[in-house]
């Protein structure tokens, strides 16, 4: 399914609120932290992927969040899923939970794979914080997405999704976010696996809503409320899970367990020329515009959580 409601935004964007301004200093701020200050962080640069533990546990609780932690073993070495929530006031019991890995592939720094995903779940943690949202909202940084150990029982965000069903949550709502700061004008910047190729724009200046079949209903009102509100072009696609790239980040995990989820995405590999490389630095982020899709992100979880 690729028809999706609304249009997609086209022309020039317009000037950036001061609220937009803002956000992209915030921004530029956590995905240096990350990816320039603390860097490569995975298992095999143990000490950083901690040093990146304490750093979002500190940002969340300037929010006013009790930062809780979900910990389990991976040879031998203590790994860490962090969450915060608002506890609906109306649905209690129905969950809408934003999510994003915090972890880069070995031998990279990964500023837009993933520390741009992170700064946005910073961020519109930081924009929820004291609302009384009617659904359950929850903010969660997993661990262990990149390889080895993606789509492996040792990925944090499978044994969240574990825990989840085994506890009967009802999660209504699952949004990754992933690599999502890159974004070029010129005709040809933008690839897709075939045929998508066929019917999707050669310009890769546009943010991505992905989900699978079972996930249609959430990518259809999560991308309508983005494009009411937002100034922004954005795609959106409903595919099989076996298509290149449909399934390659954490709402994965979530499919598994039956719940239904999304990608928010640049496409990563189909667009960005650094990905999983030396080069994925902070410099390569486009911080304006992400300013803005985190912006319209912000009108769809308040959709999504009533």
């Amino acid at each position: 399914m690729i028809r999706m409601p609304g249009n997609s935004y086209r022309g020039p964007l317009p000037p950036m609120s001061e609220y937009e301004l803002a956000l992209h200093e915030s921004l530029r701020h956590n995905v240096d932290a990350l990816a320039g200050m603390i860097g490569e962080r995975n298992l095999a640069t143990y000490h950083n992927l901690t040093a990146a533990v304490a750093f979002l546990a500190g940002a969340f609780e300037q929010c006013g969040y009790a930062v809780q932690y979900q910990d389990y073993v991976v040879g031998q070495l203590p790994c860490s899923n962090l969450e915060v929530e608002l506890r609906g006031h109306a649905r209690p019991d129905e969950i809408v939970l934003i999510g994003a890995h915090y972890d880069s592939v070995r031998g990279c720094r990964g500023a837009n794979d993933n520390a741009t995903g992170v700064a946005a779940l910073l961020a519109l943690a930081r924009a929820f914080a004291g609302r009384r949202p009617a659904r359950t909202l929850r903010f969660v940084a997993f661990v262990n997405e990149e390889p080895p150990y993606f789509q492996t029982e040792a990925m944090g965000s499978v044994v969240y999704a574990q825990r989840s069903r085994a506890r009967r949550e009802r999660i209504v709502a699952m949004l990754s976010l992933e690599t999502i700061g890159y974004y070029a004008d010129e005709p040809g910047s933008q690839a897709y696996p075939f045929p998508l190729n066929l019917v999707y724009p050669a310009q890769g200046n546009f943010i991505g809503f992905i989900g699978n079949l079972a996930s249609r209903r959430l990518v259809r009102t999560a991308i309508a409320a983005f494009r009411r509100r937002t100034s922004f072009p954005s795609e959106g696609a409903v595919l099989p899970a076996a298509v290149p790239g449909v399934g390659w980040s954490d709402q994965w995990a979530f499919w598994q367990q039956g719940y239904p989820g999304l990608m928010v995405t640049d496409t990563a590999l189909f667009r960005y020329p650094y990905y999983h490389t030396t080069a994925d630095t902070p410099d390569k982020v486009d911080y304006l515009r992400l300013a803005r899709v985190v912006g319209g992100l912000e009108h769809v979880i308040e959709e999504l959580t009533g």
